[in-house]
């Protein structure tokens, strides 16, 4: 049995940027992660020139917490910008690739909308408010900017970033910057040029909003941190994680290398997937912590091609989002290699395509041969290869990848505010709440740290 007075369950990012402030202050405490190397589902692997990612593969600088935590590891961990090809995107209607338009002008000139939505557009800065806080975010595009908009815009960027269905995200906790831009503006377009006249203090100025990566890929990030808040504190390959109450405190007991070990603690932290409270939690009524864990995630499985010599069509962007309209079996691809510094050898090209997704999760029960089969047939389709001789082909599954906020959301966010106020030194965090973004885990992870040394 050891004492401390925290104890972090996962050594993801959000775990890892808890203990990173924790140890900055001199806490005494301690993490737990089931696998045996810190980083979670973020992980760089690197094979014959290509670098690639087997988790997610970019983050946004949209907080102020994850710059100024570059800031800090910068003598052990270097921000990389993505370069200016970053702002091309391009999307998919009837076989041939748009890019997606920025600015009024751009969207009335684009063939990705119809003129009918083209018009509504302009007047998008003069319709009502809407009333409904639980309204998804399909419903929520159409009433302000159309239909085609909805399949041509929000849709394959819903896909990009959630996997997800705009039929079943609920903007007020999917995503609340767009919400309050009505709520707040009562326009979309209204409230982001009204917020752009805005005065910004130096701070606030760091927070670009641009696609970043790290120097050597994301586990540089998850290594420096891992390094910053100390190795030896920190146990790997710890499993069946169970959290006790015991005469005021918490008793958390987990097997490693089939041995138990045990730590009381006056606080404990839990990063991890709402599917796995249940067991960590016992001493939670299966009502309340069923509010949590009735969380649905994406399935999503990752394919990564390097090539050595790129023949196929020109990679001038960040990458290619296909709409659900279209029905093909892949969300989309990245062009990392065009974006990222040394992704793959001089002429060559690293891709990485998304399949699956919450309307098409049957996919993701596919074999890998059938999956190559896909991946071979619109990738010659859709990237104008005249043949499909990939250097590096690399399939990474995910049963629970994405978490989708839908309108349960807001009672699991009560939920963990309650049971937080019932158990006295007990947080939940994880990317169940606060958004699934890199720059949203820091910022959580910090958050959790603050509210712990109270």
């Amino acid at each position: 049995m050891q004492e401390k007075d925290i104890i972090i369950i996962g050594a993801g990012l959000t775990g890892l940027t808890t203990a990173h402030y924790l140890n900055k202050s001199g806490a005494n405490f301690h993490v737990l992660e089931k696998m045996d190397r810190p980083g979670g589902v973020i992980h760089s692997a690197t094979e014959n020139g290509f670098n690639y990612e087997e988790g997610p593969n970019t983050g946004v600088l949209g907080t102020l917490e994850v710059v100024e935590l570059f800031e800090e590891l910068k003598d052990s961990c270097e921000l990389e910008v993505a370069k200016d090809e970053v702002n091309t995107r391009y999307i998919l209607k009837e076989g041939k690739w748009e890019k997606l338009p920025s600015g009024i002008m751009g969207g009335i000139k684009t063939p990705l909308f119809t003129w009918k939505d083209k018009f509504r557009i302009l007047g998008e800065p003069f319709r009502s408010r809407g009333k409904n806080p639980h309204e998804t975010l399909a419903d929520l595009v159409k009433r302000r900017m159309g239909q085609s908009f909805l399949d041509y815009a929000i849709d394959p960027f819903i896909l990009g970033v959630y996997s997800g269905d705009p039929e079943y995200l609920v903007p007020k906790y999917a995503l609340p910057k767009l919400y309050n831009l009505e709520q707040d503006y009562g326009s979309f377009i209204g409230g982001a040029i009204k917020k752009g006249f805005q005065k910004k203090d130096e701070e606030l100025k760091k927070v670009t909003r641009k696609v970043f990566s790290a120097k050597g890929g994301l586990s540089s990030l998850t290594n420096a941190l891992h390094q910053s808040a100390k190795k030896e504190n920190f146990s790997f390959g710890v499993e069946n994680i169970k959290i006790q109450q015991k005469d005021g405190q918490y008793l958390v007991e987990g097997q490693q290398n089939r041995q138990t070990v045990a730590f009381l603690c006056k606080q404990v932290i839990t990063t991890t997937g709402a599917f796995a409270l249940e067991e960590m939690l016992p001493f939670i009524s299966a009502t309340d912590i069923s509010k949590i864990t009735n969380l649905y995630y994406a399935k999503v499985i990752e394919v990564v091609l390097g090539f050595n010599e790129w023949k196929g069509r020109k990679l001038d962007g960040f990458g290619g989002l296909i709409p659900f309209k279209e029905n093909r079996d892949v969300l989309g691809y990245l062009f990392l290699s065009s974006f990222l510094e040394n992704k793959a050898p001089k002429d060559g090209a690293l891709l990485t395509i998304f399949i699956g997704g919450v309307r098409k999760a049957y996919l993701t029960e596919l074999p890998d041969e059938k999956i190559k089969v896909i991946v071979e047939k619109e990738t010659l389709d859709l990237m104008d290869l005249p043949e499909f001789k990939p250097d590096m082909f690399k399939i990474i599954r995910y049963t629970n990848a994405i978490p989708q906020y839908g309108v349960d959301s807001g009672e699991r966010f009560e939920t963990v505010e309650y049971l937080q106020k019932q158990y006295p030194g007990l947080f939940i965090g994880g990317n169940l709440r606060g958004g699934i973004g890199m720059a949203d885990r820091v910022k959580q992870g910090k958050e959790l740290a603050g509210e712990a040394l109270k």
